[in-house]
């Protein structure tokens, strides 16, 4: 009952010219009505979950708004976004307002569009995996100023935001590692702006990395002895070990 492996965002696998390649079942008008043989559904709910990290990952999206009238990226800031994902003016600002409409789950071409209930079951799909997770009021409360890794206080879904784990808060948290590691930033001081977007990271995968997820992460590595938080809101910052 495994999702596939997450993917690479810089695979050019994934791309033309730049855009997302939608696998040829995208285009398929069965792809988007639930087939009633559970090894068939089975390998339909395998397909959607790559499709959804795959899809993510290319557009660097973090989080999804579900509702009835459609889904969004829900990114906590779209700082310097591609424009094709925010509504906002300027793609060069920071935004946290809801994204532009996605195509993901609908095809215009074919006119099909996966029903709201099916969504959920990929979205549950993804979460047995670890790879979604519903954001309950407390997920976004700091604990000690880190936010809970394992905080999951809606169990079962329901929640119309939830968390697409392209990278899991752990797998983030081992390429900040690695970094470290790497750079010789044991026993440095950053803020967490200066972690994401600054010019030391550029060109890491987790610049511009949402910082919410960047709190999940650090949290990691603070449990594993590897980072301390300090600080208060705008000036929070981390040391490492």
């Amino acid at each position: 009952m495994t999702t596939p492996p997450p993917p690479d965002s810089s695979s050019p696998a994934t791309t033309i010219s730049g855009q997302f390649q939608f696998p040829r079942e995208y285009f398929f008008p069965p792809f988007f009505t639930r087939q009633t043989n559970l090894t068939t559904h089975h390998a339909q709910l395998v397909k959607w979950s790559s499709l959804v990290l795959s899809y993510c990952a290319h557009h660097r999206i973090y989080k999804l708004s579900i509702s009835s009238s459609g889904i969004y990226s829900s990114n906590s800031t779209l700082p310097q976004s591609d424009p094709d994902l925010t509504d906002s003016p300027n793609p060069s600002t920071t935004t946290t307002s809801k994204s532009k409409k996605l195509e993901l789950f609908h095809n215009p071409k074919i006119n099909r569009q996966l029903s709201l209930s099916d969504i959920r079951e990929v979205i549950d799909f993804l979460r047995k995996d670890n790879r979604a997770e519903y954001i309950s009021k407390s997920d976004s409360q700091p604990n000690n100023g880190v936010v809970d890794s394992s905080s999951n206080n809606n169990p079962g879904g329901g929640g119309d935001v939830v968390w697409i784990f392209w990278r899991t808060p752990e797998e983030w948290a081992a390429l900040i590692d690695k970094w470290v590691d790497e750079t010789g930033q044991k026993g440095s001081v950053l803020t967490l702006y200066e972690l994401t977007y600054g010019e030391a990271t550029r060109g890491t995968e987790f610049h511009g990395l949402d910082p919410e997820l960047l709190q999940k992460a650090l949290a990691t590595l603070v449990k594993r002895g590897k980072a301390q938080i300090f600080g208060q809101e705008d000036s929070r910052g981390v040391k490492f070990f």
